[in-house]
């Protein structure tokens, strides 16, 4: 909106948008995203870059949370059966820092593709972590338990003989 008539549809709105140049104080007060060029095209890629930068979250949350659960399960089965932790606290914090690290460069420099603007907007209601993202965290954190518990049990597979006591 750019003018004062548009103040109330602005406010009523999911994401209200005035013209930073052409629009009045009131369409500016009541809007949340002010386009500073008046450029419609400016629309089109404030669009695109917040449903990436949504997107990036999203797929961040789900790598943190299956790397953390992972790491989890680990620690405790492993303090209850082997009476120690695999990992150390130093170790767990190192894992937590290069995940995160890494994670936060893969999506941070993800370029937003012209097909975000071809899928339907989300609901404002909408979690950021969808079924289907908890379905794969949960099929990703079993996969790699699984290996892992292969690895810390049954070390003589891989040549080793005592899992327990690498560190």
């Amino acid at each position: 909106g750019d003018g004062t008539n548009d103040g109330p549809a602005l406010k009523l709105s999911n994401v209200g948008l005035a013209m930073g140049i052409a629009g009045t104080e009131v369409a500016k007060e009541a809007s949340d995203i002010i386009i500073m060029d008046d450029n419609f095209s400016s629309i089109v890629q404030s669009v695109k870059w917040g449903r990436n930068v949504f997107d990036s979250i999203s797929k961040f949350v789900q790598f943190q949370l299956t790397v953390n659960i992972v790491a989890i399960v680990i620690a405790v089965v492993g303090a209850f059966t082997i009476q120690e932790s695999p990992l150390t606290a130093v170790q767990m914090l190192w894992v937590n820092l290069i995940m995160d690290t890494l994670a936060s460069l893969a999506l941070a420099t993800e370029a937003p593709s012209e097909s975000l603007l071809t899928r339907a907007p989300y609901l404002p209601s909408r979690s950021i972590i969808s079924s289907n993202m908890w379905r794969n965290i949960l099929g990703q954190s079993l996969y790699q338990l699984v290996v892992l518990m292969i690895v810390l049990y049954a070390p003589s597979l891989f040549g080793v003989s005592n899992g327990a006591h690498l560190g």
